[in-house]
Order: C-alpha cells, then structure tokens, then sequence
C-alpha cells in the first residue's frame, strides 16, 4: 500500500504537489486559529451587515449535506482523490490546469483531514449578502470551488482531451 502511494506522490507534478501543500497548509492554519480563538457559534463582526468570522463545525458537506454520515463522506472523498488524480491525466499541462488541480487538491485534502481527526469540519466565513445568509464556510471550500471553476473553463477549451488528441 505504501509503494502505491509512493507512485501517486511521485508521479504528481512537482508544482502541482507544492502549490496544493502550500493551499492545504493555509487552510490547516486558518482553520487552527479560529479554533484557538473563537468559541463554537461565537462571530466577529469584520464589515458590518456583510461579512463574520463565526466558528461552526460542519458534520457534513456542504450545506451539512450528509451530516453525520463521517465515514461514508470520507470514503467519498477518498474516491474522489483517485478519480480526481486519473483524471488529471486527461488535461493539457498550463499554469491554469495546474493551479485548478493544486487547489481542488489542497481543499479537498484540508477538509478531510478535519473529518479524518476531529469528525467535523472547522467552518468560518460567515457573509450576510442582502438579506440572505449565506452558509459559513472555509479556506478550503474557496479552493475546491475555484478549482471546479477552473476546471470547467479547460473543459469548455477541450483542454481535458488533451491525451486522445496528441494520440492522432
């Protein structure tokens, strides 16, 4: 099992491995200090009627989808990981491929390593937008949408067919 990981890390592009450990170590320290610093359900006010720091823990996905079910999110995310890792593949190697593979990486990672050692994971972002508030969220979850957002742009540029057209 530790040669296969091994393959995994070692086949990954250097930049990709170190732009995803730079995201999942901001995330781990946000996260960190908003643990220390705040009570659970206590907020502070940043811009007034807009946006909080407020320290929730999220025993689910997002939106607490699938709170409580610890075990099977994990199992998900794991699979996700390996999918994820093949189908990367599959993209054309430019700075924007990597850095939407590096942050889906470091934002996935940062939030399993929550539900790994805590069972929950540690939320903050708190923003109040008109009259709608918005639910509280994190670092990572930043970084997993950008990189879906970034994903979806190399998709609509056929960059993800990459591979089957050097082939031809």
């Amino acid at each position: 099992m530790v040669k296969c990981y091994n393959n995994l890390v070692i086949h990954m592009k250097p930049k990709i491995l170190l732009l995803s450990s730079l995201f999942f170590i901001i995330d781990f320290i946000t996260k960190l200090v908003v643990d220390f610093k705040l009570e659970l359900m206590s907020s502070i006010k940043i811009i007034n009627k807009f946006f909080y720091l407020t320290k929730v823990y999220n025993y689910g996905a997002s939106w607490s989808f699938l709170s409580g079910y610890q075990f099977i999110l994990i199992i998900i995310t794991i699979l996700m990981l390996v999918i994820l890792y093949f189908y990367q593949k599959k993209f054309k190697e430019n700075k924007r491929n990597m850095l939407a593979f590096s942050l889906l990486y470091g934002g996935i990672f940062g939030n399993l390593i929550n539900r790994v050692f805590f069972g929950y994971v540690i939320d903050f972002l708190d923003f109040k937008i008109f009259s709608y508030d918005f639910p509280v969220f994190n670092f990572a979850d930043i970084c997993i949408v950008m990189g879906i957002f970034l994903i979806i742009i190399a998709i609509w540029k056929k960059e993800d067919e990459f591979e089957i057209n050097r082939r031809r």
